[in-house]
């Protein structure tokens, strides 16, 4: 058995000799390892870059593809309120190659208003697609009718043909409607309006309607042949007239988008629709208002009508150039 001093001196020996091959081996082995370490991080680095951008690419293509399977439906829906009256907006429409492009300008504009019911009436034997989706995309409250108008009944574009002028069965079809929904006496306030899909509406004009009392009034630009059409108000603000140069002697020598009438009035008055034979071009309007009012009852609004609130989009006759010269404008009437 060896001395405890033999063993020491074997591990003195041995010792150093483990240390320095240790040391060696290392100082010749980690540069290698090194290199090959630092190849495998670029090898992970340019795969994983490779990775990830593949990955954004997939997801970003991913996104592409559910953004055209997705099927965008307008969810928020005008604000309402128990205090302001509803505003009852009746459109006739008729199947075109513009009309999806203007109801939605229409209805872009009427998810501003707030307690606004659009009774949209088609010209058609049936209810088509295209205005089914439209409507129910919008988150608007609607009401969707439709009436064909014969094609004997239809306007040819003579101003002397006695046919019926277009939208007149569909306007009579949402004023029946709405009389047979709403009570005259329970009923909550209401506005009725004709807005038509070809024309352009300030928001302003809403707010102007909502307080009619009966048949309110304001100007209308584009029409008429002039830059625009207006009642005459005087300093009482009474309405004592009309500036028109198209047949101004008409009762009520007023656009259809130039006045509201109070719900009350409508339902109070069951008698009073647009007529469909016998009323020449231009005297629809008469055909109803001389029905509910008389000039007397007239509300101008749209500041004692010199504000423009509404255009006419398509015109049909030249905008009179020398209409001022004849007392039809206002120079501070901004149109």
């Amino acid at each position: 058995m060896p001395k405890r001093r033999d063993i020491l001196a074997i591990v003195l020996i041995v010792l150093p000799w483990t240390l320095l091959i240790t040391v060696w081996h290392q100082n010749a082995i980690a540069p290698l390892l090194a290199i090959r370490k630092d190849d495998g991080v670029e090898g992970k680095r340019e795969a994983g870059g490779q990775a990830q951008d593949s990955k954004e690419y997939c997801a970003s293509d991913k996104d592409i593809v559910e953004v055209v399977r997705t099927e965008y439906v307008y969810t928020r829906p005008p604000p309402w309120s128990d205090v302001l009256p509803t505003i009852h907006i009746i459109t006739p429409t008729y199947s075109r190659p513009v009309q999806k492009a203007e109801l939605t300008r229409l209805a872009n504009t009427f998810l501003h208003v707030p307690n606004l019911h659009w009774i949209l009436v088609e010209d058609s034997q049936r209810r088509t697609p295209l205005v089914t989706r439209l409507l129910r995309e919008t988150g608007l409250n609607y009401t969707h009718l439709n009436v064909e108008t014969p094609r004997n009944y239809k306007l040819r574009g003579d101003t002397r043909d006695p046919r019926i002028p277009r939208g007149t069965m569909q306007r009579n079809l949402a004023l029946r409607w709405l009389r047979e929904t709403f009570n005259a006496n329970n009923s909550q306030p209401g506005i009725v309006y004709f807005a038509d899909d070809d024309n352009t509406y300030s928001l302003e004009l809403f707010e102007e309607m909502r307080s009619t009392r009966k048949v309110s009034v304001w100007p209308v630009a584009f029409v008429g042949g002039l830059r625009y059409e207006s009642p005459k108000v005087n300093a009482a603000g009474k309405v004592y007239g009309w500036k028109t140069v198209f047949d101004p002697h008409r009762p009520f020598a007023i656009d259809m988008a130039g006045f509201a009438i109070n719900l009350r009035l409508i339902l109070f008055k069951p008698q009073a629709y647009f007529k469909l034979r016998g009323v020449k071009g231009g005297y629809q309007e008469s055909s109803l208002l001389r029905e509910l009012v008389t000039l007397n009852d007239l509300e101008p609004k749209a500041a004692n009508c010199t504000k423009i609130l509404v255009w006419h989009t398509r015109t049909e006759k030249p905008v009179l150039v020398n209409e001022g010269k004849k007392g039809f404008t206002d120079p501070n009437v901004e149109i």
